[in-house]
């Protein structure tokens, strides 16, 4: 019997068994692009600031959604977006173990003024997340569009995370 990367993901036990299911790599944590940090941790409380679908080549995907940039392009920048997340977590962390829950997600798509359809582009990275962290992944989220991002990048994803520790 065939499984899918899903399936097996869903099967296997930690976050990094999860990931290597699905043939995902983290890459190294991206650096901030202004003055900020990627992330503060306060508490048992992690904010991730926002991410962009960067390539492990530095290049960052950019256009409008619903213009240049179709959904399905664009899921797939929230999934790479999610990645990049997830790679400011096991950097800030050092063990995705340490996640106790996926607490709130906020998707900015950069889009054309007549488009509609931005939970469906922000799926990518909530659906990432379920996979990853099965029902810990499972969270709050805004998914709102916005004439503009840095750079004309097509998403930018921010998160809050609750630790076990």
């Amino acid at each position: 019997m065939n499984t899918s990367p899903t399936q097996a993901a869903s099967a296997a036990q930690t976050p990094y068994q999860r990931l290597a299911a699905l043939g995902i790599e983290l890459p190294p944590p991206p650096p901030p692009i202004a003055n900020f940090v990627t992330h503060v941790r306060e508490g048992n409380v992690l904010y991730l600031s926002g991410q962009g679908p960067r390539e492990l080549d530095g290049h960052l995907h950019s256009g409008k959604v619903g213009g240049d940039v179709g959904v399905d392009r664009a899921y797939q920048h929230a999934r790479l977006t999610g990645i990049n997340l997830l790679a400011v977590m096991h950097g800030a962390l050092g063990d995705l173990s340490r996640v106790k829950r996926v607490v709130k997600l906020l998707g900015m798509v950069n889009a054309v003024p007549h488009f509609e359809d931005h939970p469906s582009v922000i799926n990518g990275c909530s659906d990432l997340f379920i996979e990853v962290f099965g029902e810990a992944g499972q969270h709050a989220r805004s998914a709102v569009g916005f004439g503009s991002l840095p750079g004309n990048i097509t998403v930018e994803i921010e998160a809050i995370i609750s630790l076990n520790d």
